[in-house]
């Protein structure tokens, strides 16, 4: 019963994270390049091992960026509940 009262909350949730990811990929590949050991993110590193046909490391690196992201939210969460 919950999952369909927030399903729009959650839709509105992923079209944002969705933008706001393809906004900072654009940025970075623009201006700063892709120099490997320089300037390269993981996300680029994604982008380039989708674009050469390698979509199991993509993947990879994709779970590892989730697990990250997961990781620094839950360890942050008690802070922004006001819980310390």
């Amino acid at each position: 019963m919950t999952l369909p009262a927030v399903a729009p909350a959650l839709g509105a949730g992923a079209a944002l994270v969705w933008a706001r990811a393809l906004g900072e990929f654009g940025a970075t590949i623009t201006f700063a390049g892709n120099f490997p050991g320089t300037t390269q993110t993981t996300p680029l590193l994604v982008y380039l091992d989708i674009e050469s046909g390698h979509e199991g490391t993509a993947l990879a690196l994709s779970l590892v960026l989730l697990a990250v992201c997961l990781a620094v939210l839950v360890g942050l969460r008690g802070r922004w509940l006001g819980n310390r």
